[in-house]
């Protein structure tokens, strides 16, 4: 029960849908807009700067314009996955490219993650003919008894 001046128990929100992941602020926004089709005449300054010894006017500008990136494309040799039998090659492989460091182990892991999805979706689909196919069966079966 919530206690005085506290209209909310605690976990409750006042807005429980909150502010949407991704969305961004008016400074943010604004701050975009700024910088929009001057990101190449902003670079040759800091580059024409950074030649003058000053480092940190550079850094500054191409850290706006070249963000460091979180991610990047991984490229490895994944055996195809079709069932769940092929798990165990999927992950072997993933092991290997972190072992011979063509991927991080949180490339991998990601990765892993991907691949647990898609085991997933052909696990579930494999239920369902299952049971569709015992459905038809036992429909087949009361129909001959009838």
């Amino acid at each position: 029960m919530p206690g005085p001046g506290k209209p909310f128990a605690p976990g409750q929100s006042a807005n429980p849908a909150g502010r949407p992941k991704g969305s961004r602020g008016k400074a943010a926004l604004a701050l975009e807009k700024l910088f929009d089709g001057e990101a190449e005449a902003i670079g040759r300054r800091a580059i024409t700067l950074a030649k003058q010894g000053d480092g940190a006017a550079l850094r500054l500008c191409l850290d706006r314009i070249y963000p460091v990136r979180r991610d990047r494309p991984v490229t490895f040799e994944l055996p195809p996955i079709e069932s769940s039998n092929d798990l165990t090659k999927a992950t072997r492989a993933l092991l290997d490219a972190v072992a011979e460091g063509e991927i991080t182990p949180s490339e991998a892991e990601a990765i892993g993650q991907v691949v647990k999805t898609h085991i997933l979706a052909i696990e579930t689909h494999d239920l369902a003919q299952r049971v569709a196919e015992l459905e038809a069966g036992e429909n087949g079966a009361k129909n001959e008894r009838a």
